[in-house]
């Protein structure tokens, strides 16, 4: 498959620098359909995208702007926050020294390769915002596509800033495509590690960090990791999000439970996310136990 990656990462490469440094590199581009990325400065009033291609003027015209906006399947805030930001593109054309480009044609070669991709595999994704059902992602050249907020870890968080922020790269897995509506579906705690992967990283006796997740009568559930949370005794005062420190009491593998002890609040930390996996194909997954539970994409793909 070609990678199409998420805009602005090839606005860094010394490819992406040589095909903007002429025209005649430019004209070749546009004879090849090159995938090309420059700096979107400005949105005029009739909601063309203006760049510059190495001092020549470049212009992205309104319906060339995203997928959708032609048909109006796509509001024009979608160009309008395309402002200050890397875009991808292909040449389409010239008029005079002006350079005519399409990002809604990158967006076409990309997806027509994402719709290509087999449930399990590992793509690439940039968090572009969040909302509270969950997060959005630039899958490559702008192609927009959500992680639900379920499907986010096997914590429980009450909402995506917990994990992510606007502009992070991250890896998403592909739970499955929808060719006839141009999606494709994602979860990402699978690529965050089993029961047992997770709990291998802690021994009991240490005192660790952590989050608080849930406050019950029984206990208080205090998250470790992303895919990994352990139960506390009850203790007055705390409240979900509270950050804090505690001392791991027992691992008990063949129960998958984490006995914690609260020590106390500590100052918020934000540890950079932490991958088991980040590139191939997960074929099956089982947060208990891997390798036992097809994913459910893929069922519905194996199945007459």
């Amino acid at each position: 498959m070609t990678q199409f990656w998420p805009e602005g990462r090839l606005i860094r490469t010394e490819a992406n620098r040589r095909a903007l440094g002429s025209r005649a590199a430019l004209e070749e581009a546009c004879r090849r359909e090159t995938l090309l990325e420059a700096l979107a400065l400005r949105c005029d009033p009739e909601h063309r995208l203006h760049l510059s291609l190495n001092g020549l003027p470049g212009i992205i015209p309104r319906e060339e702007c995203a997928l959708g906006i032609r048909e109006g399947r796509t509001r024009d805030i979608a160009i309008l926050t395309c402002v200050g930001k890397p875009v991808s593109f292909v040449v389409t054309g010239f008029s005079g020294d002006t350079v005519l480009l399409s990002r809604r044609r990158a967006q076409e070669l990309a997806l027509r390769e994402l719709l290509r991709t087999r449930p399990g595999e590992i793509l690439p994704a940039a968090v572009t915002h969040l909302e509270p059902y969950g997060a959005f992602v630039d899958l490559g050249c702008g192609v927009p596509s959500l992680v639900p907020l379920k499907a986010i870890s096997v914590s429980r968080i009450p909402h995506p800033a917990c994990r992510f922020r606007p502009g992070q790269e991250i890896f998403v897995l592909v739970r499955g495509t929808r060719p006839e509506q141009g999606r494709v579906l994602l979860s990402h705690r699978e690529l965050l590690g089993t029961w047992a992967e997770n709990a291998a990283r802690f021994l009991p006796g240490e005192t660790v960090p952590g989050v608080v997740r849930g406050v019950m009568d029984y206990g208080i559930f205090v998250e470790l990791a992303p895919n990994l949370t352990g139960l506390a005794e009850p203790r007055e005062g705390f409240q979900p999000g509270d950050a804090v420190s505690v001392f791991i009491k027992s691992i008990q593998p063949e129960k998958r439970k984490l006995k914690l002890v609260l020590i106390g609040r500590t100052q918020p930390l934000s540890p950079p996310m932490e991958y088991f996996h980040t590139r191939g194909r997960i074929p099956a997954w089982s947060y208990e136990d891997p390798e036992t539970e097809v994913l459910p994409a893929a069922q519905e793909e194996a199945s007459p």
